[in-house]
């Protein structure tokens, strides 16, 4: 059992929580059951080390089947041990090191996409983790970041996501031009959403949601830059049907990207 939480290899998953250390290892950090279930379930080859509290780990009976399964070894740790890992306040008794998978966004467009979320300067690791969530459940085939939004393995952007990020393809650091070009080459339409833009149910009417799409959100304060705006095929705005001066970023993309897969279905017979 670890019980020394200033050990280098404490040290060393505790790291984790910066962008610095995720980015010269290649590794992120997974907090609680709900993560490890989905690292478990879905890329169980890409877990590299996970750690537990006895009392956590006697809580889970299906993580440790599946951790036997797939021959993912548990190492047992104290609660301090555990705690100075962590990067929230109470890591319910598990942690997981991974590997991070990236995806191109060249590979996204070759697999024939029919739903993508294009998040362009997103800097809130909340509203990005939902994004991902939101895409995941409206089931869009891939979430592709561009600029600088933030990084998707950050521990606030991977708990909100609550196993989302290991649902569908993430890619990340692409250039805004170059992703949307790919885009229009594979025969999506690219869509902004902004509160300048046209009503998104006269574009519904239209039949617009019913193409293959990719979705463009921007910042959470300033929206999209023209620039932006103009390699859009359309500029979208949700209708304010009461006093709201606004919505907020996620939950707008949500309803974006759940009126686009409605449409979608409907136009397969779904």
């Amino acid at each position: 059992m670890l019980e020394n939480p200033r050990s280098p290899r404490v040290r060393a998953v505790a790291k984790l929580t910066k962008r610095s250390a995720r980015t010269e290892t290649g590794l992120f950090l997974l907090e609680g059951p709900q993560a490890v279930r989905e690292a478990l379930a879905y890329r169980p080859e890409g877990i590299v080390e996970l750690f537990a509290t006895p009392a956590g780990w006697e809580k889970h009976p299906d993580l440790r089947a599946a951790s036997a399964t797939h021959a993912v070894k548990v190492e047992f740790v104290t609660e301090y041990v555990l705690n100075a890992m962590a990067d929230t306040v109470t890591p319910q008794g598990l942690i997981a090191v991974v590997r991070q998978a990236p995806t191109s966004a060249r590979d996204i467009f070759g697999a024939s996409p029919r739903l993508i979320a294009i998040c362009e300067e997103v800097r809130d690791p909340g509203n990005l983790g939902t994004i991902i969530r939101a895409a995941d459940a409206a089931g869009a085939d891939a979430v592709i970041l561009t600029g600088r939004t933030v990084d998707p393995h950050n521990p606030k952007v991977v708990r909100a996501t609550t196993g989302s990020l290991f649902h569908l393809p993430v890619s990340v650091g692409g250039n805004l031009e170059d992703v949307v070009e790919r885009a229009h080459a594979a025969g999506v339409t690219v869509l902004a959403a902004d509160v300048k833009g046209d009503d998104l149910l006269q574009a519904r009417a239209d039949g617009v949601l019913a193409k293959p799409t990719a979705w463009l959100f921007g910042n959470e304060a300033h929206g999209l830059e023209e620039s932006a705006l103009a390699l859009a095929d359309h500029v979208l705005k949700l209708p304010i049907f009461g006093r709201a001066e606004s919505l907020n970023l996620a939950t707008a993309a949500s309803v974006c990207l759940y009126e686009s897969a409605f449409t979608q279905r409907a136009a397969d017979g779904r």
